[in-house]
């Protein structure tokens, strides 16, 4: 056949979708031009006695509060004049530029109106733009008066970065004229909590006696029920005796009996204020039984024995600031219970949870041994991490406890083809991190599940790491370089000027956080002929990020032989007179 008879050859022809983004932006400016030049209105909205020429059909599509006016049976669908009432006019002059124009204008004196007209009126976008305004801009001077309109409109975020702000600064915060006007509840949210940053509960009880007195008649009556909220168990008995003696207990002998009961009930649950402690890192004696406490910025040493003391790896501080360790079962050494640090007897109890069975593998030589353990926070919730680190592939396998059903239940485990060694397993905000000589992953609890991450051209044999922030630090036994990882972006980068001291020991350094500060803390073998050790000094550095440099702290360590907990120290904040009476 000829090719001019051939039939043309027809292929299949999709449908495209095309978008004109011109269009979609200048659709916008031109209604905008239509309202400017007051062109098509037809409906007058009446605020306040102001009068706003608009256009029902932009309106309703902006709004559904205006769609469910316009395009229903309401008596305002027919009227060409509508009142509307519980707006103020100079907000909703606002909220029609931002209807007809996408702009939005927000200040801190009209943030809290704006945010009311957009609640009303159901414009989603202007209410979550100004909860987020509220959020980043929370002031000492408006958080009181913010903290109140959060609560009538449920602002969680705001709420809760107003009552930061009240907790830090609570002694200037008692003594405004907002805080006198603070309903029962909000007082009682405020005090009753543990991060109020006072020195002394006295602090505490003024504040309820100024709220008191500021409007006697109306609150005396509702002292009763605040008081439980004082914490009495960490006043001295003369303060108490005081208390009992003001005037404003002597009108109500009811309020008298409550303390009393309140002190004579002794609640140890009730925690110091954060202001009344002191952050203290944890260090291991080597005497048994002993532990160091110390905080080597302000000088303080705190030694105390106890009859366990926890383990190198098994013991982790949660955000919470309560402490955890894993002890081998009594009865059954294939067990690990777990045990709580008690605060205010100073002492180590068990934790009432169910105890966890601990992962173990067959050796070469036919005998089960059992895996490198770690106890781990991340996303408030326990974690048992074991890695198996023998052959050729490491097995990172991991249980989460469970406080509903009191259990411990499996997640995801972690497959890594090669060996490594000094492998850590941390946790930096809500995800838990294992990092290795040669990798890093990441586990998201939410998901359950592992991710690889990227590593650093040049990883050292990592023995101590420590989160701050959202940023990870790691440095190797001989302390060559410190590296740090930042988890957001994924990079890494070297932290320069470190001093590098010499005659190190081979105990290994030990990074912390303390006063939202990198530490690291170095141990010294010093000698003299024949090799004979004459004593073992401790230094202790603190990074100062913003001049790029190390400073010597100059600490003085009792003179005992210490470890440090690895990979890195733990840190809690500690109220001093519990370690000191006890």
């Amino acid at each position: 056949m000829a090719a001019a008879d051939q039939e043309p050859h027809v292929s299949a022809v999709c449908p495209l979708f095309y978008q004109d983004e011109s269009y979609l932006h200048g659709f916008l400016g031109t209604v905008s031009d239509l309202q400017k030049a007051g062109v098509l209105q037809d409906v007058v909205l009446e605020v306040e006695g102001r009068r706003f020429p608009c256009h029902r059909l932009v309106l309703s599509a902006a709004s559904p509060y205006f769609r469910a006016m316009f395009a229903s049976d309401m008596a305002e669908s027919r009227q060409k004049t509508v009142v509307l009432q519980g707006l103020d006019a100079g907000m909703f002059e606002e909220i029609l530029s931002y209807i007809y124009s996408g702009t939005l204008h927000v200040s801190l004196d009209k943030v809290q109106p704006l945010y009311q007209a957009a609640d009303l009126l159901q414009l989603d976008y202007v209410r979550d733009t100004c909860s987020s305004y509220m959020t980043m801009n929370v002031e000492c001077s408006t958080c009181v008066d913010l903290y109140k309109f959060a609560e009538i409109f449920s602002l969680d975020s705001v709420r809760k970065g107003c009552l930061k702000l009240i907790h830090k600064h609570f002694a200037e915060m008692a003594s405004s004229e907002e805080f006198c006007s603070l309903r029962m509840n909000q007082l009682t949210e405020i005090i009753s909590h543990d991060e109020l940053d006072v020195k002394q509960e006295t602090t505490v009880w003024e504040a309820v006696v100024r709220w008191v007195q500021h409007s006697r008649e109306d609150r005396l009556h509702h002292l009763p029920s605040i008081l439980p909220y004082i914490r009495f168990n960490l006043l001295t008995s003369d303060n108490t005796a005081a208390i009992l003696e003001h005037p404003l207990l002597m009108e109500d002998p009811g309020s008298s009996e409550v303390i009393r009961n309140v002190v004579q009930e002794g609640d140890s649950n009730l925690k110091p204020r954060r202001g009344m402690t002191t952050e203290m890192v944890l260090l291991s004696n080597a005497k048994p039984g002993m532990l160091l406490y110390m905080n080597p910025r302000e000088g303080k040493y705190i030694s105390c024995s106890y009859d366990r003391t926890p383990d190198e790896t098994t013991v982790t501080v949660t955000s919470d600031n309560d402490m955890y360790m894993f002890d081998y079962d009594v009865e059954n050494n294939e067990q690990l219970s777990l045990f709580k640090y008690n605060h205010a007897e100073n002492m180590w109890e068990h934790a009432g949870m169910s105890p966890v069975t601990r992962f173990q593998r067959r050796s070469l030589l036919g005998r089960w041994i059992y895996c490198s353990e770690s106890l781990v926070e991340a996303d408030r919730n326990l974690y048992y991490v074991a890695s198996d680190e023998g052959g050729s592939s490491v097995l990172v396998k991991m249980r989460k406890y469970n406080r509903h059903t009191d259990q411990w239940d499996e997640c995801s485990q972690l497959q890594h083809d090669g060996t490594w060694h000094y492998s850590v397993a941390l946790s930096c905000g809500p995800h838990l991190y294992f990092i290795t000589k040669s990798a890093i992953y990441r586990y998201d609890p939410i998901k359950d599940c592992w991710c690889k991450r990227n590593a650093p051209e040049f990883m050292p044999d990592v023995t101590t790491v420590v989160a701050m922030g959202t940023e990870i630090f790691c440095a190797d036994r001989d302390v060559t370089q410190i590296i740090v990882y930042d988890t957001e972006s994924d990079c890494w980068q070297e932290l320069h000027d470190w001093p590098n001291p010499r005659n190190l020991a081979d105990d290994g350094p030990s990074l912390f956080v303390l006063d939202n500060q990198l530490h690291i803390l170095l141990k010294t073998n010093n000698t003299v002929k024949q090799g004979l050790l004459v004593s073992t000094d401790y230094l202790v550095y603190v990074y100062d990020k913003s001049a790029n440099a190390w400073r010597d702290l100059m600490a003085t360590l009792p003179n005992e032989e210490y470890l440090a907990y690895s990979p890195c120290s733990p840190v809690l904040r500690m109220y001093l007179p519990y370690l000191k009476e006890a």
